[in-house]
Order: structure tokens, then C-alpha cells, then sequence
């Protein structure tokens, strides 16, 4: 091989080592970004439900909107999240059907529409208060410690979907 040959070939490996670093650099943030996507829109939702049914029971239920509402927040945040993962191709298809299942299982208690919201009965406040149960047994609860680890997240979600009685 000729001195040019070789300076030619030194760069050709120099640029494509460069363009690797690039592509594992973009995976880990976009990686990053879904997970974060799900912590911020799923897990912390789940986490402000818990408290919301908390303030609701201390204050004899005055302003149940705000359970509600924030259930829809969650539901939505679940759709978001999960929709982005599964078309982006980075939510695994088990996780897929995770978020799946929580999602049905949420769906099942009183929450708002658009221009549409519910009203609660004595047993839907019954139904949500032990929703908060559940919530607090699988670390979805206010004032405990809530990682940023996906398998963590995921196992929680899992045990949720489980707890909530699908009918």
C-alpha cells in the first residue's frame, strides 16, 4: 500500500469509529428521553393520584374533579408514552402490553372527557380509595422513594395492572 493508501485508510477508520460514538451517543439519549417520557407522564401522574385521593379524603371529598382529571392525566400520559415508544420501536412488545394492561385497568374508574366530567358516587370514592392502596403498596404513593429505574418502573406497573381487578 502506497503512504496515500494508507493515510486514506486511517481517516476511512477514524471517520467510521467517529460515526459509531455518534450513533451509541444518539441511542443512549434517545433512550433517555422515552424513559424520561415515561417517568414524567406515567410514574409521577400515578404518584400526584395518590396524593390527590389523600387531600380529597381529608377535605370529605370537596373537589373530586381533581381525581378525576388527574386519572385522565395519567390515562393520557400512558397513551402519549406508550405510543411513542411502540412507534418509535424502543418499548419492548412486553412492556408494550405492560402499559396495555395498566391503561384497561385505569380506563375502569371515573374520569374526565373532553368537555365531559365525572361525576362521583359514594362507591366511585370507595373505588378510588382503594385505588390509593394499591397505589401505596407497589411504591406509587406520595412521600416514598421513586427511582428512575426503568425495571423498577415497569415491575410497579406490572403489580398495579394485577392489583386492579379487570371487568
Amino acid at each position: 500500500m502506497s503512504k496515500k493508501q494508507k493515510n486514506i485508510f486511517v481517516i476511512s477508520v477514524l471517520v467510521n469509529v467517529f460515526l459509531v460514538v455518534c450513533l451509541v451517543i444518539g441511542y443512549l439519549r434517545i433512550s433517555s428521553a422515552h424513559k424520561e417520557l415515561f417517568y414524567s407522564e406515567v410514574q409521577y401522574k400515578l404518584v400526584k393520584l395518590d396524593g390527590l385521593i389523600e387531600h380529597q379524603k381529608k377535605n370529605d371529598w370537596s373537589e373530586p374533579k381533581l381525581v378525576t382529571t388527574q386519572l385522565s392525566d395519567v390515562l393520557n400520559g400512558i397513551d402519549a408514552a406508550t405510543n411513542n415508544g411502540k412507534h418509535s420501536g424502543w418499548l419492548s412488545k412486553d412492556d408494550q402490553m405492560v402499559m396495555e394492561h395498566l391503561d384497561m385497568a385505569l380506563r375502569q374508574y371515573p374520569h374526565d372527557e373532553l368537555y365531559k366530567f365525572s361525576v362521583l358516587t359514594k362507591s366511585n370514592k370507595d373505588e378510588f380509595e382503594e385505588l390509593q392502596l394499591k397505589l401505596k403498596k407497589v411504591g406509587f404513593g406520595m412521600n416514598m422513594t421513586i427511582s428512575n429505574d426503568w425495571k423498577s418502573f415497569i415491575t410497579k406497573s406490572e403489580k398495579l395492572s394485577s392489583l386492579i381487578e379487570v371487568k
